[in-house]
């Protein structure tokens, strides 16, 4: 399924002028980005220098609502000041183009994705990584779940109701969702383990090289940009994307130092690992990527099925 929808220019110069009035006028605008759920782009104005445009998939394709979980999430990354864009404007009416859209402030910097390996040292990334997501995990909530609609009392009801939630998308996608209903029936078995997680966290969802930007002309790694919080919720923080891609890599130890001890939870881990792995099994499939070109160890829910039922 593809979720990005070219937006004809004179749409994009008409949302420009809503936001910032009628007398506004685009000098041109560029698509940006290698996501593949927003459609981005970086928009020229005269007198008023860039802004940056994100415009959410059409409402039947858009069924985690990410814009307005991401807009809920906004006052919650405060804390990280600047590293995080400004909202300009959003408008959720849907009565120019029928999308959500938002327009931000561009931030400096270019994605860790592209120019991180030109690093020889990447010891000062990981520690800012680290700083970075304990500033953001120290953010406290009330319940559980996602920003703009934590409803779950207990930790517990929160990750079954996340499986629930892939389930039901393997089934619409016509995909085997055996596995992930027995990993949504596991939850149920390790209540108390899970529920040992009572107070709900800040969770950015999806920290990693695409969302950081740093600065390309530094001698060693900087960070200086936080992206794309549209999949922030609250709870566990050992359950954030962050941390479960820093457990899977070598040479993150300059993580820790920072964030603080390496976690040893090992059955709560392997419900985060199956949520990833589950998440990313359905993502495959939406890019149109054939799943034997991927390696197993991105999409297999074999060994954590294992530890589950051990």
């Amino acid at each position: 399924m593809a979720f990005q929808q070219e937006v004809p220019a004179e749409m994009i110069a008409a949302m420009c002028r809503r936001a910032f009035g009628a007398a506004t006028t685009v000098i041109r605008a560029t698509k940006i980005g290698v996501g593949t759920w927003n459609d981005t782009y970086r928009v020229e104005i005269a007198d008023r220098g860039p802004v940056i445009l994100r415009v959410a998939p059409s409402p039947e394709r858009d069924e985690r609502e990410a814009m307005r979980n991401e807009y809920a999430a906004a006052p919650y990354f405060a804390a990280l000041g600047p590293l995080v864009p400004r909202t300009l404007y959003a408008d959720f009416t849907h009565q120019l183009i029928g999308r959500d859209y938002m327009l931000q402030e561009p931030l400096p910097g270019v994605p860790a994705a592209d120019r991180l390996n030109a690093y020889p040292d990447l010891t000062p990334y990981f520690r800012q990584l680290g700083t970075i997501t304990r500033t953001i995990h120290n953010v406290r909530g009330v319940r559980f779940g996602p920003v703009a609609a934590a409803t779950f009392a207990t930790w517990s009801e929160a990750l079954a109701d996340q499986f629930q939630t892939l389930a039901d998308a393997y089934d619409r996608a016509g995909l085997d969702a055996g596995e992930v209903r027995r990993i949504r029936a596991a939850v149920d078995t390790h209540r108390a383990v899970l529920d040992e997680v009572r107070e709900p966290r800040l969770l950015h969802g999806d920290l990693w090289r695409l969302n950081i930007l740093i600065d390309p002309d530094a001698p060693e790694p900087a960070i200086v940009g936080i992206l794309d919080y549209d999949g922030a919720s609250w709870g566990d923080p050992l359950a954030d994307w962050t941390i479960h891609q820093v457990l899977r890599r070598e040479g993150t130890e300059a993580f820790w130092e920072t964030y603080g001890p390496r976690p040893a939870e090992p059955i709560r881990q392997l419900f985060y690992q199956a949520r990833c792995l589950a998440g990313a099994r359905l993502d495959i499939y939406r890019r149109n990527i054939d799943l034997a070109t991927v390696p197993p160890v991105h999409w297999d829910l074999t060994d954590v099925l294992k530890g589950l039922d051990a």
